[in-house]
């Protein structure tokens, strides 16, 4: 059986440095930072008192206040970058069979808010009445739910859970279903929202966050000796992805190709990432083996790269030794030091920006590097604080998350 291929043709986001793809794009390349204190609780108890968040959201800018009501934070910016995307696409205007279009989202969590807030109101008066949308609001396959509600999609419709590797899970899951022939379209994506008390509380009790409460803008440093944790964040992204004959008949822009999809474990530890980078080795090699290219063919790689003091370093690790010399030639970064960790949407977020890097020719910085970690190889090309200019005709994203779970995509020029 000969698969079909899969490109983009579409894509929305909403960020903390950007409520909309191109204002997303925009604050890369400038290099600009999300952090702040944060707004949507009081931290001031709190080890770390900053995050991510998304900026200037009304939901009451886009919903109804009764269709409000019925959603997490999690699914309203999940639903407004689906809408977005679905816009870019112009899947609508252009009559595509809705039997043939599937949603397949990507959350960690969930709905985290309306878990405590629900929980905590039953505690505080322990009368065990609920919000009727508890359970709606919470779960974390309901985002797909309300957007094939919303279009009168008919496909495949689910949520995928692998912790930070979520949504990038979610793009390989499309991309198998499309290239079998099972759907025409997939609205692909990923949203979290986290920044709550027992968000916050929990990674910072399990020692994740970066504490650096004085200095938020540049919390989020990957790979300088100095980092301490990474930052929390917020948002959601879509990709709109089709089959390509599907697509060239409809007339449809076409962005980039998504060629390679690979998923590994590390079988290693709960959270702490295998201490020689073996899942992410081979999470990569799988990628390019199913892409059917080769390691010199790589340009460019987003890196997971969260600030956390393993993390970064076992991700340097594999990137050298699975393209060895090659490694030192290509241009490499985390744009998580701009955007913190949007947990389950990070996967999402990030395949955006390395489209982007396809799209646009140019590399978005990592930005807050001050001093060289000498446990990492200087001689690669981390993009350190300035966006690079590169023609950029294969790049690759990698997502990984509690639990061992490694995703990486390939998207390349076409």
């Amino acid at each position: 059986m000969e698969l079909k291929r899969v490109v983009v043709t579409g894509f929305g986001a909403i960020t903390p440095i950007g409520n909309n793809a191109n204002e997303y794009w925009e604050s890369l390349v400038k290099g600009e930072s999300g952090a702040a204190p944060i707004t949507l609780f009081d931290a001031k108890n709190f080890k770390t008192k900053f995050a991510c968040e998304v900026k200037n959201f009304d939901p009451l800018q886009h919903f109804d206040k009764k269709e409000a009501k019925k959603m997490d934070r999690n699914t309203q910016l999940g639903m407004v970058a689906a809408r977005e995307a679905v816009a870019h696409s112009r899947i609508i205007e252009d009559n595509v069979d809705k039997n043939r279009v599937g949603v397949i989202w990507g959350s960690g969590i969930g709905g985290l808010e309306t878990f405590e807030t629900e929980v905590l109101g039953w505690a505080n008066t322990e009368i065990p009445r609920f919000n009727p949308f508890f359970i709606p609001k919470m779960i974390a396959d309901i985002t797909p739910g309300h957007i094939s509600i919303e279009y009168g999609f008919h496909g495949p419709n689910y949520t995928t859970v692998s912790a930070c590797a979520s949504s990038a899970n979610a793009l390989i899951d499309s991309k198998m279903l499309i290239q079998l022939g099972k759907a025409d379209v997939i609205v692909c994506g990923g949203s979290e929202a986290a920044v709550t008390a027992s968000g916050v509380g929990g990674f910072n009790a399990m020692m994740a966050l970066s504490t650096r409460n004085d200095d938020p803008t540049t919390a989020s440093r990957p790979f300088d000796k100095d980092r301490d944790g990474f930052v929390l964040g917020e948002g959601a992204g879509t990709i709109i992805l089709e089959e390509y004959e599907h697509a060239v008949k409809r007339g449809a822009t076409i962005y980039a190709e998504l060629l390679g999809g690979g998923m590994s474990a590390d079988a290693h530890h709960m959270t702490a990432p295998h201490p020689e980078g073996l899942g992410a080795y081979l999470v990569m090699k799988n990628c390019l083996e199913d892409a059917g290219l080769t390691t010199d063919e790589v340009d460019h790689i987003n890196m997971h790269g969260t600030s956390t003091p393993l993390g970064d370093v076992a991700e340097s690790s594999a990137i050298s030794r699975l393209l060895g010399e090659h490694a030192f030639d290509i241009q490499i970064n985390s744009t998580k030091s701009m955007t913190g960790h949007l947990l389950g949407a990070a996967g999402v977020i990030e395949a955006i920006a390395a489209v982007g890097t396809i799209i646009h020719g140019i590399v978005p910085p990592t930005i807050n590097h001050f001093t060289d970690d000498e446990s990492i190889d200087s001689r690669l090309n981390f993009t350190f604080n300035k966006a690079v200019k590169k023609d950029v005709k294969v790049a690759m994203s990698n997502t990984f998350g509690f639990g061992g779970h490694n995703a990486c995509v390939l998207f390349k020029k076409i």
